[in-house]
């Protein structure tokens, strides 16, 4: 007996270390990639869009091992990454984590029409007639209320190609920048916790208060209990945006840190002397640093 359970231990063991290995090889090693370029680009079903993904690993991660990683989800990746691994990111204050940075394959006009789409949760006709003159587009080019195919899109398509290929866990955060901070925000308002750390960055809130905003303040005001797991949340804006953009962000905070929900950990903060461009390196710094500053 003693023979048959040493095999039989034997036989598990090997199984196990035959499966590990099957396991790790199907993770995709990033060494060696070039970080100019979109590490993978995911054709989307569900919007009918393509999306470029860059990506940005912790100094040791290894295929070889089985350490698994929380997974920050920037939008507007392509213009972004270049922060990922730059003097703006202090790495030395934050914990591992893979970001994972997502933008729309086409540039120009069509990559502006895109963001109003996915990043709007509501569908918004004085900001697409607005926005098709500024653009000087002609009318129906821009439609707005395409958040909920976006989010779609993220948990069935873009999310699950990550958990496949790369060493993640269950640990999610999505950050975004403008309209991409509005999208950030809805993700948060309708959180169902697949999603537990959000950086809301000048949040285009001002496109149409009373669609978002309002009943945003509202949820806030009547809502005593909010069952939500352990949720971060970072909310940023610069001094020299537009004063409709800071007065909302300052506005959507208080509110939200008025109400003192019991498993919401909320800072905010408003940057010195930058504005609407010159912000973006440094909101997500504070992003990483506030939601994933080492312990």
């Amino acid at each position: 007996m003693i023979f048959i359970t040493s095999r039989k231990s034997l036989i598990v063991t090997c199984l196990l270390l035959i499966f590990q290995t099957v396991s790790l090889a199907q993770k995709l090693d990033p060494k060696g990639r070039n970080s100019f370029k979109p590490d993978h680009i995911i054709n989307s079903d569900i919007t009918n869009k393509s999306y470029l993904i860059h990506m940005s690993f912790p100094k040791n991660y290894s295929v070889q091992d089985s350490i698994t990683y929380p997974v920050l989800y920037v939008l507007d990746g392509k213009s972004t990454f270049g922060y990922f691994e730059s003097s703006y990111i202090d790495s030395e204050k934050i914990e591992d984590v893979i970001l994972v940075g997502i933008s729309h394959k086409v540039n120009g006009m069509e990559s502006k029409i895109n963001r109003f789409n996915d990043y709007t949760p509501y569908r918004d006709t004085i900001t697409e007639r607005r926005f098709e003159r500024k653009f000087g587009v002609k009318k129906g080019t821009i439609k707005t209320g395409g958040a909920d195919k976006f989010l779609e899109c993220l948990k069935k398509e873009i999310v699950p190609f990550i958990d496949k290929y790369y060493k993640t866990n269950s640990d999610r955060g999505i950050s975004g920048h403008s309209l991409g901070g509005l999208f950030t925000s809805y993700c948060f308002l309708n959180s169902d916790n697949y999603f537990t750390r959000f950086g809301i960055n000048s949040p285009s809130f001002q496109l149409n208060e009373d669609i978002f905003l309002k009943p945003a303040i509202i949820k806030f005001t009547d809502n005593q209990n909010w069952d939500i797991k352990p949720t971060k949340v970072f909310i940023s804006t610069g001094e020299n945006e537009s004063p409709m953009m800071v007065s909302n962000m300052i506005k959507f905070s208080l509110y939200l840190k008025k109400n003192n929900y019991e498993h919401i950990d909320l800072n905010w903060r408003i940057y010195r002397n930058e504005n609407h461009t010159s912000v973006i390196p440094f909101s997500l710094n504070g992003t990483l640093k506030t939601l994933y500053e080492k312990k």
